[in-house]
Formats: structure tokens, C-alpha cells, sequence
């Protein structure tokens, strides 16, 4: 692990057996730009201050200059603790004391984009936990030390970034009010002695604070901060309607939800109704495929297809969509939910609705255009359309299918029949299982086994099974093999499939004569 700094070298982060990460210097494909080579240096150099301290540096880092994948996926990684550090309210008075808790969907949706990258095969839950706890211990080890407030700490490693102030947005449902929503902000006060604090109508402030005007400007720096970004906030501020619970239509908190990133980027803590927050919003369209078995297998079977229209996680009509369209003015409530509403979206979602139909009322989907159609589902979409909003779902039959491929140790057991005379391994029954289950969805196999683990006798076995089960084929199967191995197979049949009727078609056999290719 040595120093560079040539800007033809790329740096990554490798995770080692011991269960630590390193930094690793790796000649580049291509030249590295100015910026990418000083922010790889940077954290480089912060290496040395230990594992947690370029982790925590990453989290803050300009997200615009390109990393390394392996790099990149820490950084994002350390972004959202850095982004929970900076939204946990009372920081300032917690300090060192501050713990921010690990969730572990959050970690298991990370496990799941790793990149190709050394050592991945050692992350797991438990490994980005103990990350995470150490960009927390590191944190309180740093901030203990440092003299000014924790925003000063963090805007030397990020000058753009606000932490949370005491105000709080809150947006919830009014369903005793014909105004469908109601909006309110509060304030929290300083920890008490047993460290809690307290939230507040903020018109509650106007008392507290009386003629001391300073302080008020204190605790709405951040309202004024979101004012210059959001005409909503500017105009209630400018009334003095934020002071005051306001009942706001679907409209209106519509728009409100779609600010939330300002609010927050602005260190507003927002209080939101969780169907927002779960992002289950706007419209999609789900292709469910293969439920049923078809009849034919094979790459050419014809699956079953069945679309549906979702809003958020709620199935619609056709008819409903299209009232939706007609009627909505950004949130809808149907099937007792809020729902969001993009007309313009809904209309291609609508679209490739429609061209679903058609696939499943026409000849339908093979398997193999299926599996394509997985990987890609821009085959169904319009123009303009993305594929976050079209999802291709595994029926009960493609699901079972599947598993099994990814998964062979769940595939049935095959029992061979009479004539096979090897005791196999366990290794070797797992070939055979696999070879008879691709067989009988008639696909092609590949068994990789390393030399001498017993390819041969697993093929001997897995052709004893095919021809003593009950759909037993007529005719033979051809097997190609270089004419160096000829004697080791013939020798292999007698030993463990000494029934088989073989026939070796090659020159130099003594074999001669004819076979019956039934058998």
C-alpha cells in the first residue's frame, strides 16, 4: 500500500479477512482528472488517522467528483450516516453523547448494491454495523476534542452543510375537517437536566422570546434559510401564519411534500405522514409472469402474464386511472389512502398497460423473452418512461423456477435406478439433482466441477435417471468427448452403469458392429 501521487493511479477500498477495510492504489484505465486525484489523496492521507477518520471524511466529500465504484459505494455508505449526524436534533447540546442508531433495512439495502470490488465477499449486516458504529465512535472522539460548536466541525469538512435547527414542520390528515390536511410548526426547547426537551406550538416562541428579537432570528434562521428557497414558506412567514395552525387542501400539501428536500437541506426536521416517507407514491405498472406451469417447457413455453395498476402499493382499475387523470390535483385519496398523482406519468403507465394487455391476450411471452424482459423492461415502456415505474414480478411457477436455479440445493433429490452401482458424495448428488432439473425444464446444463471430483460418474448417474424414470426417452443420447478420454469413459461405464448400452463411434475402437439406439 503505497503512497502515489501520479494522476494515472485510482484508489479503492478493499475489506481484508480480518474484517477491516484498506486503501489500495491500482493503476488507472484512463487518465484521472485534477479533482478526482486531490480528493483521492485527501482521503489517502486521512487513512493514517485510522479507518473511521476517511470514513467519516467520505461522508462529507463532494458527491459530484468521481471515485472509484469501490469507493463510491463507501462514500454513499458514509453519506447517510453523515446525513443523520446533521439531522439529529439537540446535537449541539449532545455533543459526544450522541449516538446515532444503525437500521438494519438500511444496511441490507446497501448489502445489496456492493460492486465488484476485493473483499466483498466478507461484508455482511454485522460488518457494516460495526462501520457504522465506528464513524459514531470516531465522531465523538473528535468533537470531544474540539473546541467550537459541532457546526463549526462539520462545515470544515462540508461548508455547504446545515445542521437541523429547532423548528419542526409538521404536515398530518385532518379526516374531522373538510380540509383534508393540517399543517403546524413547533419549536423544541434546550435539554433539561435529564436530557429531554420539549416540542412547542411555535407562537409559543413569540412569548418566550417577548422583545428579545435576537433570539428569535436565532431559532427561524433556518425557516429564513428555506424561505428564499420555497414560496410557501416565504408567504407564511411573511404573514405570520406560521404561528398558527393552517388547514391545508390536497393541493396545497402536495406541493408542500415536494419541499420537503428544501426544508430539510435547509435543517428543518419534517414530521410527514409515513405513506410519504415508505416513497410507495405514484403510479406503476406490475407485470406478474409465469404463475401457472405451462404446458410446453423450455425456452419457447409460453407464460401466463397478468398486468396491474398500481398506485403507490393500492391496485386500480383501468376506469379508476383514468378518473385519476381527470380529477386529481397532485395527491388522491382511493381505497382509503393517500396516494401521490403524476397525471402526465399516470397516461404512460397507462400505455404500457395497455401493450401488457396485449402480450397476454395475444401469443404471450416465451420464457427465454421473459427472463430478457426482466433484465430489461424498457421493451414495454414509452417514451419518457422509467423503469422504477414498471416492475416485473415472478409468478408462484417463474418463482419456484428461479429459486431453484439460484439456490440448487433446494432442488429434489433424483433417486437413480436400478443398474448404477456408485456410492456418490454428497457434492456428486447435488450435480446430478441439478442436471435432472435443467433436463426437465429442457435447458441447457453446465457442471463445473474442478478434475477428478467425479463429472463422469455424475452424468453416468444423471443418464441412469433420465432413462429408468417414468417419462424414460426413446432413442440415445450422443456424448462428445476427446478421443483421449474414450478409454476412461468405457471403463467408467463398466464400472458403475455396466447396463448401459453403449456404442463408441470412433475409428480406432475395437468396438464393431451395430447398437440398438432404443436401449
Amino acid at each position: 500500500m503505497g503512497r502515489s501521487n501520479k494522476m494515472d493511479q485510482e484508489l479503492n477500498a478493499i475489506v481484508l479477512p480480518n474484517g477491516s477495510l484498506e486503501l489500495e492504489w491500482q493503476s488507472s484505465e484512463g487518465p484521472v482528472d485534477k479533482s478526482t486525484g486531490m480528493l483521492q489523496q485527501e482521503i489517502y492521507d486521512r487513512r493514517i488517522e485510522g479507518e473511521s477518520a476517511w470514513l467519516l471524511f467520505l461522508g462529507f466529500c463532494d458527491k459530484e467528483v468521481i471515485l472509484s465504484p469501490s469507493l463510491n459505494f463507501w462514500r454513499e455508505f458514509a453519506t447517510g450516516f453523515a446525513r443523520r449526524l446533521t439531522m439529529t436534533p439537540d446535537i449541539e447540546d449532545l455533543r459526544h453523547n450522541v449516538i446515532i442508531p444503525s437500521e438494519e433495512d438500511v444496511l441490507q439495502k446497501h448489502l445489496e448494491g456492493i460492486p465488484m470490488m476485493t473483499g466483498s465477499e466478507y461484508l455482511s449486516i454485522e460488518f457494516l454495523g460495526s462501520v457504522w458504529k465506528g464513524m459514531n465512535d470516531a465522531f465523538s472522539r473528535s468533537i470531544e476534542r474540539y473546541p467550537g460548536t459541532v457546526e463549526e466541525y462539520i462545515r470544515a469538512y462540508s461548508p455547504d452543510v446545515h445542521l437541523v435547527g429547532r423548528v419542526f414542520f409538521h404536515l398530518v390528515e385532518n379526516k374531522e375537517s373538510e380540509v383534508p390536511f393540517a399543517f403546524l410548526a413547533t419549536y423544541s426547547t434546550r435539554l433539561d437536566l435529564h436530557g429531554k426537551s420539549r416540542h412547542l406550538p411555535l407562537r409559543h416562541a413569540l412569548q418566550e422570546y417577548g422583545k428579545d428579537s435576537q433570539r428569535l432570528l436565532d431559532l427561524l434562521v433556518t425557516v429564513h434559510r428555506a424561505a428564499g428557497q420555497s414560496p410557501f414558506v416565504a408567504e407564511i412567514l411573511e404573514s405570520g401564519e406560521l404561528f398558527h395552525p393552517l388547514a391545508l387542501t390536497a393541493k396545497e400539501a402536495f406541493a408542500f411534500l415536494k419541499e420537503i428536500p428544501v426544508y430539510e437541506s435547509s435543517g428543518i426536521l419534517c414530521r410527514i405522514p409515513n405513506w410519504w416517507k415508505a416513497g410507495a407514491t405514484g403510479a406503476r405498472l406490475n407485470i406478474r409472469l409465469g404463475d401457472s406451469q405451462p404446458s410446453y417447457l423450455g425456452m419457447k413455453a409460453i407464460l401466463d402474464i397478468t398486468p396491474r395498476l398500481l398506485l403507490g402499493d393500492v391496485e386500480i382499475t383501468e376506469a379508476e386511472a383514468r378518473q385519476l387523470i381527470e380529477e386529481s390535483e397532485g395527491l388522491a385519496f382511493i381505497k382509503n389512502r393517500w396516494v401521490a398523482v403524476d397525471a402526465e406519468k399516470l397516461r404512460q403507465i397507462l400505455d404500457a398497460y395497455e401493450k401488457a394487455k396485449k402480450f397476454a391476450s395475444g401469443n404471450g411471452l416465451n420464457l427465454r423473452e421473459a427472463l430478457q424482459l426482466q433484465l430489461n423492461p424498457n421493451k414495454l415502456l414509452p417514451s419518457g418512461t422509467t423503469t422504477e415505474e414498471v416492475g416485473i414480478s415472478n409468478g408462484q411457477w417463474l418463482e419456484s423456477v428461479i429459486q431453484k436455479l439460484t439456490h440448487p440445493e433446494e432442488i429434489s433429490p433424483v433417486k437413480t435406478g436400478p443398474g448404477f452401482k456408485a456410492d456418490l458424495r454428497p457434492y456428486q448428488q447435488k450435480g446430478i439433482n441439478w442436471l435432472y432439473f435443467l433436463h426437465s425444464l429442457q435447458f441447457g446444463a453446465c457442471l463445473a466441477d474442478d478434475m477428478g471430483l467425479g463429472k463422469t460418474i455424475q452424468l453416468l448417474g444423471f443418464l441412469n435417471s433420465v432413462k429408468t424414470g417414468k417419462k424414460a426417452p426413446t432413442g440415445a443420447s450422443l456424448l462428445i468427448i476427446p478421443a483421449s478420454l474414450i478409454a476412461n469413459w468405457v471403463s467408467e461405464i463398466k464400472r458403475f452403469y455396466p447396463s448401459l448400452n453403449y456404442y463408441v463411434a470412433h475409428p480406432d475402437s475395437r468396438q464393431s458392429g451395430t447398437v440398438d439406439v432404443k436401449n
